[in-house]
């Protein structure tokens, strides 16, 4: 189980790699057409242009949007209703881990409700897809909370797209997709010896085994 989640890290940036190649190819095939159609020489498009590059760690779009995801994880934290309100769209849809898809109101409620107040989270952000006014950010997060009063730790990974607003960044849609999720502690140890990899609680789309099966 230790190795699935840097692998999930890897996948995210080999899928962003890949679709700013296919993104450029296109780009680059309609230049083509243009260009043989009028005669005319047309300045080239890069492969490696903001619209469709999957931005580094070390860029400012990454930079940007990784801190609006720590304030998002500061207002969850520290129960802050205005916080969350302020990185959260009015037309945010959220869709969590297990599929449950709620509104920001509905966030901002649960938040007030919550009866687990040592609940933390936190985000990563792995790369961002900038559309002009939009971006789109996956990453990793962590998410830790109590289960019949025992800790639990939840690891996955999320897709962000977020649009920008009078300057700043809301988020406008939400979605969670959890990899790894295991008592803390001892329980955890222990968990790992008795348990065999098959009843792991975590899910890994097109290779875990079927519901049936385990």
């Amino acid at each position: 189980m230790k190795h699935v989640f840097p692998a999930v890290i890897a996948a995210l940036a080999i899928f962003s790699g890949v679709s700013s190649g296919l993104f450029g190819q296109s780009a680059q095939s309609a230049q083509s057409d243009q260009q043989s159609q009028s005669g005319q020489q047309v300045p080239a498009v890069s492969a490696n242009a903001p619209a469709s590059a999957a931005l580094s760690a070390a860029s400012p779009e990454i930079r940007e949007l990784q801190a609006v995801e720590d304030k998002w994880s500061s207002a969850l934290n520290l129960r802050d209703q205005y916080g969350l309100e302020l990185v959260l769209s009015p037309l945010f849809v959220n869709v969590s881990a297990n599929g449950e898809i709620t509104t920001r109101n509905q966030q901002v409620v649960s938040l007030i409700n919550q009866e687990d107040k040592t609940a933390a989270t936190d985000q990563h952000v792995i790369t961002v897809r900038m559309l002009g006014d939009v971006a789109v950010a996956n990453g990793t997060y962590t998410f830790t909370h109590k289960v019949d009063g025992k800790e639990f730790e939840e690891k996955g990974v999320f897709t962000h797209v977020f649009q920008r607003n009078h300057g700043n960044w809301l988020c406008l849609n939400a979605q969670r997709t959890a990899i790894t999720s295991a008592p803390l502690g001892k329980a955890k140890v222990t968990k790992a010896k008795t348990d065999s990899k098959a009843e792991l609680p975590f899910h890994i789309p097109l290779f875990s085994k079927d519901k049936s099966d385990q």
